[in-house]
């Protein structure tokens, strides 16, 4: 049996907000039709590309970018290293000419408000979110290509399957939470372990240290930059940043002009609950007030979910002395299996399982790798997992506006606490009497997400997005 092979920075992208499957994923996808193109044609040959959303990546396509998305993939821009300040004046200027460069090297004539079409009433039947590229040469031949964002900055072209990441020979090949158990009690191994000893199939040890680290430095930068930034986010709903002001009345109005003395100021002001508890949803709220913006975010394993995650993990380095690149490490790549096993036997798009699928993974993601670094057994941390996920299940997708703002930023400090209240509880629980286990609520939440209505699937055609009245600008 072929197994998926899906790697700890599949898991985790440096990327833009504010979505993974409408944002990162068609970024991706343009870039990867161009390369694809490139390497059959000369690009030089291009006359005219249309773009075509389907699905959900046309009915809440605005509100998360995906028009600015494809127009900076198609002018190859890189996502990681983009500087996301120059996003706005790109797109203004390539919407006031009407032109756009391919992959920096070619332009054509493009206005994105008549070559961006987005199809409302039409769905591929792979996958919710799907894009196609329609390209005419200067010979008069015409090609098309369809990709589909199928999930945290995974993409796929049309034929190719629900696959992720690069097929390799892994010494602990898993697809199950059963699997990795077994993996763990036939070598001694800590589930992180496990997965160190995976991702060597990839590259050194040395190379994942880093780009673990990595990860970690714009998680950090991204909670630092969010809980300074005060404002107001856009997108037309006039939503107010919180996180700045939070950050302020706790700290009683003092600054800090870098992180390292920030979290020594935040340490020293105790750690009863009620303070652990708003520093908590600090953190979450400033990561997805930067994902809102269109700022540098990681996917974690999804933009919409991304601050659940380093809130967890800077609660870990805060408030339980993680601060070691060991413990981040093992933080990390515990996190990675979790949100992989949920990949391979469920969903991670909200488009095709809710926000059980994106808030819920992640929820379990973080309380599995607290529990590994606060010393739980293996059993503990899958208990962990099952326990945050159990509560997550049925949780609805109902952007409103389409923007990534309401409810979903709340949404990442409820599945921070909840994360952390599942890993306590699995400590101090015995798992051997667990009734329900990872496999079971993965399965189940897959089952509730074949069974969830389609307009509570990120499409803003039901819940909130319907029952609250607002009037967003003309796009």
């Amino acid at each position: 049996m072929a197994h998926e092979c899906i790697s700890v920075f599949d898991i985790f992208k440096i990327g833009v907000g504010p979505s993974s499957s409408h944002t990162l994923g068609p970024w991706r996808a343009a870039m990867r039709f161009l390369h694809e193109l490139e390497a059959e044609r000369q690009l030089s040959d291009i006359t005219h590309v249309t773009v075509l959303l389907y699905g959900s990546l046309a009915k809440t396509g605005y509100g998360h970018g995906t028009d600015v998305a494809v127009q900076l993939g198609l002018a190859g821009d890189d996502p990681v290293t983009f500087d996301v300040n120059n996003i706005t004046p790109k797109i203004n200027d390539i919407r006031r000419t009407k032109k756009l460069v391919l992959a920096g090297k070619h332009e054509i004539d493009f206005d994105p408000v008549t070559d961006i079409d987005f199809l409302y009433e039409e769905s591929l039947p792979f996958h919710p979110n799907a894009l196609t590229f329609l390209v005419t040469f200067n010979n008069g031949d015409q090609t098309a290509s369809t990709y589909y964002s199928i999930g945290g900055g995974f993409v796929v072209k049309e034929g190719e399957g629900n696959a992720g990441g690069q097929q390799v020979d892994l010494p602990f090949p898993i697809d199950t939470a059963r699997q990795l158990l077994q993996w763990c009690i036939k070598t001694g191994y800590s589930i992180s372990e496990v997965v160190m000893e995976n991702e060597l199939a990839w590259r050194s040890e040395e190379a994942t240290r880093k780009g673990v680290m990595n990860i970690w430095e714009v998680m950090k930068a991204c909670i630092y930059r969010g809980s300074h930034t005060s404002g107001e986010l856009p997108g037309g709903l006039k939503v107010a940043r919180r996180a700045a002001a939070l950050n302020t009345r706790l700290l009683k109005g003092r600054t800090y002009n870098d992180y390292d003395s920030w979290v020594k100021a935040i340490r020293e002001g105790g750690s009863h609950f009620a303070y652990t508890l708003d520093w908590v949803s600090c953190f979450a709220l400033a990561v997805n007030e930067e994902n809102a913006s269109f700022g540098r975010v990681v996917t974690a394993p999804t933009n919409g979910a991304a601050g659940v995650i380093p809130a967890v993990l800077q609660y870990y380095i805060t408030f339980c002395d993680g601060y070691e690149e060991d413990k981040i490490m093992r933080f990390v790549l515990t996190a990675s299996e979790i949100g992989s096993i949920f990949k391979k036997r469920s969903t991670i798009s909200a488009a095709m399982g809710g926000c059980q699928a994106e808030i819920g993974v992640s929820s379990a993601m973080a309380a599995a790798a607290l529990t590994e670094c606060l010393g739980g057994s293996q059993r503990q941390v899958l208990m962990a997992a099952e326990i945050a996920m159990e509560h997550h299940l049925g949780l609805t997708c109902d952007p409103i506006g389409g923007l990534v703002q309401v409810p979903c930023i709340e949404r990442n400090t409820m599945g921070a606490i909840k994360a952390i209240t599942a890993s306590q509880l699995a400590l101090q629980s015995n798992p051997e009497l667990a009734k329900v286990s990872l496999d079971a609520v993965v399965k189940t939440m897959w089952d509730t997400a074949q069974d969830m209505n389609s307009k509570y699937k990120e499409t803003s055609d039901g819940g909130l997005a319907v029952n609250i009245p607002i009037s967003l600008p003309e796009c």
